[in-house]
């Protein structure tokens, strides 16, 4: 029996992996898709342990191919193989969503402080309240629907996603822009009121 032969030997000798990497610099998309069946389950697997949210890690998995795809010319097989270097490219995909993530919390609490300050009277709080509601619906639809399911119903961005039938994406996208949008007309409104 020859080494090739023996079914227990990685096939995915260093010579196979250099060809790859070597493919995928030349423009091969058949390479990328090679790469994607080899390493996609450890950069999804990765990105899952640092994020804790599957569609996060699904996002982030898609978000590699397409970096490595679209910087394939850094690749360099002489300084560490395909698998390391799509980890990398991982580990700041990982990054961008931790700061996205960031920045909408800090923008919820933003507009929380705009939102509510201490109300002396229980008048007070309802009239924040309105103000809030009406803010919302000068919006309008999906984006006042998204932001009132995930901060006055606190649904999980997953099930708003489910309920009006959007993509993950674009349920993130309307909390982080809505909520930019919110703080502002919030502003506005503080300022111009007596």
């Amino acid at each position: 029996m020859h080494v090739h032969d023996d079914p227990h030997t990685d096939r995915h000798t260093d010579l196979d992996v250099d060809r790859l990497a070597a493919e995928l610099s030349a423009g091969s998309r058949d390479a990328l898709a090679e790469m994607y069946r080899r390493w996609s389950t450890l950069v999804h697997t990765i990105a899952f342990r640092a994020l804790g949210d599957r569609h996060d890690a699904e996002d982030v998995t898609q978000q590699v191919f397409v970096s490595a795809w679209n910087g394939r010319q850094s690749l360099r097989p002489d300084q560490g193989s395909p698998a390391a270097w799509l980890v990398g490219i991982t580990k700041h995909r990982v990054a961008d969503v931790k700061t996205q993530r960031y920045r909408s919390h800090r923008n919820l609490h933003a507009v929380a402080a705009v939102a509510s300050t201490e109300p002396s009277q229980e008048h007070d709080d309802w009239a924040e309240k309105l103000l809030l509601v009406s803010e919302l619906e000068r919006m309008g639809d999906p984006r006042a629907s998204v932001l009132r399911m995930a901060f006055m119903e606190d649904k999980p961005q997953e099930e708003i996603a489910r309920t009006l039938d959007l993509p993950i994406g674009t349920v993130k996208s309307h909390v982080r822009r809505g909520l930019i949008e919110l703080r502002r007309r919030l502003e506005e409104v503080d300022r111009v009121a007596p």
